[in-house]
């Protein structure tokens, strides 16, 4: 079966307030759990974010939630912790770490702008990935999101070609293993597979 793909313009996406209150995330794509606010943090099971970080300070508090992220803009990223620091310092590294965790970021280098993927962990299994232009990826059964954050993006996914404009998403709905090439541009890919 082919996977359904639906493009995400920068329209759909939906502003809000970080969950502290320090600044506003762009949700790019989400689920929340039936009458939950999807405009709100209760009843999140995953979503995927942009953001910038324009002065040091704490990061939200997501306790039960996987958090990967990754610097798009600029560099010199730094997240403080009691067990020492998160290095975020280069661009288009994703890492993955606790929601939990008290940190602080550090910007060694001026504002940075970071996609954010997170999900509640009893609930999905997620991954963020940097895809290198000629190399096919695996994709399982799940929802994918394909985001350019800068330039545009062309690819295959199955048998069909994609073209993603910059600052557009593509979101892949998979029944069954496939297979995804991004042909050109820099992309980002979240993966998220419900348990």
């Amino acid at each position: 079966m082919q996977p359904v793909l639906t493009p995400l313009p920068p329209e759909s996406f939906r502003s809000k307030p970080w969950k502290n209150g320090g600044g506003v995330t762009l949700d790019i794509a989400d689920a929340s759990r039936p009458g939950a606010d999807p405009a709100g943090w209760e009843g999140m099971i995953w979503r995927l974010g942009r953001t910038g970080i324009v002065a040091p300070g704490p990061f939200s508090d997501l306790t039960g939630y996987e958090r990967l992220q990754a610097v798009i803009v600029g560099c010199g990223l730094v997240l403080d912790g009691a067990e020492g620091e998160i290095d975020l310092r280069l661009p288009f590294r994703p890492v993955r770490y606790d929601g939990g965790i008290p940190l602080v970021s550090r910007l060694e280098n001026g504002p940075v702008e970071v996609v954010n993927l997170i999900a509640d962990r009893s609930l999905c299994a997620i991954d963020l990935a940097v895809p290198v232009a000629g190399e096919a990826i695996a994709l399982g059964a799940g929802t994918h999101i394909l985001y350019a954050p800068g330039e545009a993006v062309r690819g295959r996914c199955g048998e069909t070609a994609f073209a993603i404009p910059g600052a557009h998403a593509l979101r892949i709905d998979a029944q069954a293993e496939g297979m995804l090439t991004v042909e050109a541009g820099q992309a980002l890919l979240a993966i998220i597979r419900l348990r």
